[in-house]
């Protein structure tokens, strides 16, 4: 098995709207805002070559919104997805699988493109199989008025259309094993119902792509829960599960979205959970 981490581009998000009730004096610190109050997001995937399976998790927000559509989210850096798997000797027609943690536009929206002559949709990715869970399909097809505007008609249908969607079957809650991915999954219900986390075990070590569970190393505390969450009460009992079980077994959290730090430990203090360690998969496993 090798992982890669693949960086499909950067935007910026409200930094109230990303710590929820913790004070601007407080979170700056770890994630300075602009003079907007705009901090930097990153959206990072994962790219998992094993055996004749080549996973792709999470696909970033795509290329095919409208420039005001992008304009609230202020685009930066050069990065996209097709020039990072290309770093890496990949295209998209190579990808088997595509995993979407769940399915708000800045985790799937790379997953579907304009067709060549911009009259409709198709996949992004021809060959692979597009995974998700039965309930969170059914959550985000029938969206709640607040998240709504995170789930993306012309990003989901498309792949119900397409034949190419499948979903695992969540034999065992809160955590299962794959046979059809070859990791674990983590389910989360207070960012959106059924968010899945993949757990994997890679050259001696366990990494878990903690998706908006922790959006960033400025996340770790307990209480810096992001503003978007449906259920921000179950998120922090979810959260302080997490945080534990990662202190007590060395796990390496892989963040989505923090444009500056690609993964972490943590470890026990006395005043709860916090960082221990920064890496990056360079220094980890080469």
């Amino acid at each position: 098995m090798t992982i890669y981490p693949i960086e499909t581009g950067n935007f910026k998000l409200d930094g109230g709207a990303m710590f929820g009730v913790v004070p601007k004096t407080i979170w700056q610190r770890t994630n300075p805002a602009d003079a907007n109050n705009l901090i930097d997001i990153a959206a990072r995937s994962l790219l998992i070559k094993d055996g004749n399976k080549l996973t792709l998790i999470d696909t970033g927000l795509g290329n095919k919104q409208s420039d005001k559509f992008f304009g609230y989210y202020h685009l930066w850096s050069d990065y996209n997805l097709d020039s990072s798997l290309a770093a890496h000797g990949f295209q998209r027609d190579d990808i088997t699988d595509v995993f979407m943690t769940h399915l708000h536009f800045d985790h799937c929206g790379g997953c579907i493109q304009w067709n060549k002559n911009r009259t409709g949709y198709e996949p992004a990715f021809k060959n692979a199989k597009f995974w998700t869970n039965e309930d969170h399909w059914k959550w985000a097809t029938e969206p709640n008025p607040r998240e709504k505007a995170s789930f993306l008609t012309e990003n989901l249908l498309p792949m119900q259309e397409s034949g190419q969607l499948h979903f695992l079957r969540m034999n065992q809650l809160p955590y299962m094993e794959t046979s059809e991915l070859g990791f674990g999954i983590h389910f989360v219900d207070g960012h959106t119902d059924k968010q899945m986390l993949p757990q994997i075990r890679y050259k001696g070590k366990t990494i878990v792509f903690v998706a908006d569970l922790i959006p960033t190393v400025g996340h770790i505390p307990l209480v810096y829960v992001i503003g978007y969450d449906t259920r921000p009460l179950l998120t922090l009992k979810e959260k302080g599960a997490f945080l534990n079980y990662a202190a007590e077994n060395k796990i390496y959290l892989c963040f989505e979205h923090d444009a500056h730090n690609q993964l972490c430990t943590v470890k026990h203090t006395d005043k709860g959970v916090r960082l221990d360690s920064i890496y990056t998969f360079d220094e980890l496993f080469n």
